[in-house]
């Protein structure tokens, strides 16, 4: 366990309104994040903790709070339900990749295949990262896109990358 005084030697970055330290885990550092506790709520539900917390690495796309309100009314709270914990779990590993991927190098890839980058999530469904301007989108096998709103939150057992849309199967 590190100190309070290591801790505040380390480059953080601010999500939510907490900064994220790079020696902590992805669900240490998520459960501090205002704008990530439907994400977190999903994680506990589908019994994704210790797998998040595990050696890693991963690259996670975390949909904010707001991303989680764009689904039709009642979504959320249907997925949390435990009868549903095998959908819930399909969702959320869409939006985790095995491996350490930076946006520098998600854009550096989507250049170097003619803009889009196609890879796969841990729950086999393909993604696509797509350069757009400055910006880093991430579709979906739905054709939905999920804006990069913050990247690059460097975490102990990989990267989150924050997106503004949640990334559904098809």
């Amino acid at each position: 366990m590190m100190n309070d005084t290591a801790m505040a030697d380390e480059d953080t970055v601010m999500v939510g309104g907490a900064p994220m330290y790079p020696s902590k885990t992805i669900v240490e550092n998520a459960v501090n994040s205002k704008d990530h506790t439907t994400l977190v709520a999903a994680v506990k539900a589908a019994g994704l903790v210790e797998t998040l917390s595990g050696e890693g690495p991963f690259t996670v796309f975390a949909p904010t709070n707001a991303a989680f309100e764009k689904l039709p009314a009642g979504t959320v709270e249907t997925l949390l339900k435990p009868e549903n914990k095998d959908q819930l779990t399909k969702i959320l590993t869409a939006h985790v990749v095995a491996g350490d991927l930076s946006a520098d190098e998600l854009r550096r890839l989507a250049r170097k295949h003619g803009g889009r980058y196609n890879f796969n999530a841990v729950s086999g469904d393909a993604l696509t990262a797509v350069v757009k301007g400055r910006s880093l989108y991430i579709f979906d096998e739905a054709g939905g896109a999920g804006k990069v709103t913050i990247s690059d939150v460097n975490q102990s057992n990989g990267v989150i990358h924050v997106v503004d849309d949640v990334l559904l199967p098809k």
